[in-house]
This record gives structure tokens, sequence and C-alpha cells, in this order.
């Protein structure tokens, strides 16, 4: 049951949400007949529920509207959200495929590198092996011509032997003894024959005697800077670097245009590298290169600068001794 102090409580309320004039008016029927709405409790305790229900109509309503908003919003963003992994998904699968094609690039770049570089070692290899088979095809023909030099030579001297021993015959006199000559040297060449013979058989020994005795009396002919040459090349092949050395110095000193000289300077080179005199023998096939820029004695001698380390190194002229 309620009291009249409650009801008089939500009628008060009731009337503050009613528009002015109506609770004015309200106040005034309410104030006149409030003795006789007290004996009717039903009547009244209608009017306090229907005042409470109207009180909260609004802000139920209200408060339903923003959850319904904050609901709507969360829900769009929750689509952003899917949107946003789902270009996310795609782009790094896009990422994943082109780091797989870089990949791939870089490991067929690396293998064409592999394939060009063993490509230039087989070039340089076969570049040095053809090098080296023209350098002994030039040595032979050197040898060659040296041969068909020391027959020419030898038929002049055949012809002078001719005419002194015509000669020798007019002037001897009957009847006089004639004292015996000390054994007369073979020939120029049948003697540069032999050497160069077994030089090329690789008797050494042998042939460096022959070339010692052509030196002794043909020291003067056109093949002696060869001899003199073959005798510092045997000293070279047999380790003797240091006598190689001062007998290739003979032929740049004593034969220096003959065909040997431009060998005796890339031989002495070598012997001085051999030696350990390594800037000796850099200045000397640097100085080779320069005076013999295009014969195959300097490719020897830059070849050899390479396999010794040395690249870059300008020619510079070198002082005989």
């Amino acid at each position: 049951m309620l009291s009249k102090a409650d009801i008089n409580a939500v009628l008060q309320v009731w009337l503050t949400r009613l528009p002015a004039p109506t609770i004015f008016a309200g106040k005034q029927q309410f104030g006149i007949k409030l003795d006789s709405l007290m004996k009717s409790q039903k009547l009244i305790a209608l009017i306090a529920v229907l005042a409470m229900l109207i009180g909260p109509v609004t802000p139920a309503f209200a408060v339903s509207k923003e959850i319904v908003q904050l609901q709507t919003q969360v829900q769009a963003l929750s689509d952003q959200m899917a949107r946003m992994q789902q270009t996310f998904d795609e782009r790094m699968g896009v990422m994943r495929n082109l780091i797989e094609q870089s990949t791939d690039n870089v490991n067929k770049l690396a293998a064409s590198v592999d394939t060009v570089q063993r490509s230039l070692q087989q070039e340089n290899t076969n570049t040095q092996a053809k090098i080296d088979q023209v350098s002994g095809q030039v040595q032979s023909l050197h040898d060659s011509l040296d041969e068909m030099k020391a027959r020419m030579a030898k038929l002049s001297k055949q012809l002078d032997d001719m005419n002194a021993a015509s000669e020798n015959l007019n002037a001897a006199q009957p009847g006089m003894g004639a004292a015996l000559a000390p054994p007369a040297a073979p020939p120029a060449d049948v003697l540069y024959n032999n050497a160069l013979r077994d030089y090329n058989s690789g008797r050494y020994d042998l042939a460096m005697g022959q070339f010692a005795d052509y030196l002794k009396f043909y020291a003067t002919t056109e093949l002696a800077g060869n001899a003199q040459f073959y005798v510092a090349d045997i000293e070279y092949r047999q380790g003797n670097f240091e006598q190689a050395v001062k007998d290739y110095d003979k032929v740049l000193e004593q034969y220096p245009s003959g065909n040997k000289a431009a060998a005796s300077q890339l031989k002495k080179g070598y012997a001085l590298l051999e030696l350990g005199q390594r800037d000796a023998g850099v200045r000397e096939l640097n100085s080779l290169m320069q005076r013999y820029p295009r014969s195959i004695e300097a490719q020897q001698a830059r070849e050899r600068l390479r396999k010794a380390g040395v690249t870059g190194t300008k020619p510079s002229a070198t002082r005989r001794r």
C-alpha cells in the first residue's frame, strides 16, 4: 500500500515532465481534488504506475539508439580491418613472389659469372699454350735459318779453301819439306751444325765444347753470336744462372744486332729472377718489352711478369752492364 507522501512524490516527478501550462493546471486540479483522490487508492496507484512508465521511455530509447550506432561503427571498423588484412595478405604474396624471382635471378647471374670466369681461365690457358707453341716454332725457324746460313758459310769457306790451296800449290818449291802444321779446326759450318744438333738432342756437355770451339776459331763470323747464346742457354738449363747472366751479357754487348739479342735479354731476365734478384729481373724484362714491343720475346716477358705478380709496370730503359 502506497502512503500519501509516496504518491505525492510520484505525482511531483510526473508533473515536472509535462509542459508548463499542463503542470499549472494539473496543480490546481490535483490540489482541489487531492482529498477525493486519496479515497480511491486504486486510481492513484494506476496513475503512479503510468507516471513511472512514462518517465523512463525517452532515456531507454536514447540508450538503445546509441548502442545500435556503436554496434554499427564497430561492425564497420571490423569490416575495414578485414579488408586491410586481405589487402596486406595479397601484397605480402606479391612481395614473396618478387623476392623468389629476385633470388632466382641472382642465382642465375652467379652461375653465369662462374661460367664466364671458367671460360676466361680456359682461354688464358689456351692462349698461353699457343704462345708457347708459337715460341717453339719461332725457335725452330731460327734454328733452320741458322742452319741455312751455316751451309752458305760452308760453301763460301770451301771456295776460300780452294783458292788458298791453289795459291799454296803455286808457291810451293819442289823438293822443299814443309813443317807439319797443327791440326786444323773443323770447318765452321760442320762445327756449328754438330754443336746445334747435340744441343737439340740434349747432349749439353758435348754441345758446350763444340760451341766453345766455334767461338775460339770463328769468333768473327755471323753465327758467333748464336754460338755465344747457346753457351749461355746451356748454362741456364743446367741451373748455373749466375754464369748464364754473364754469357747472355756477352751476346748483348758483343753482338747487339744479332738475331739472338732479344732472346738473350729475355733469358737474362729469367736468370736474374731465378737468382732472387727480382728488381733487376723486372727491369731487364721491361727493357726488353720497350726495345722489342712486337716480338715473341716481349709477349713471354709480359706473361712472366704477370706470373711474378708484377702488373701495370711501365717499361724503362736499362743501362747495359
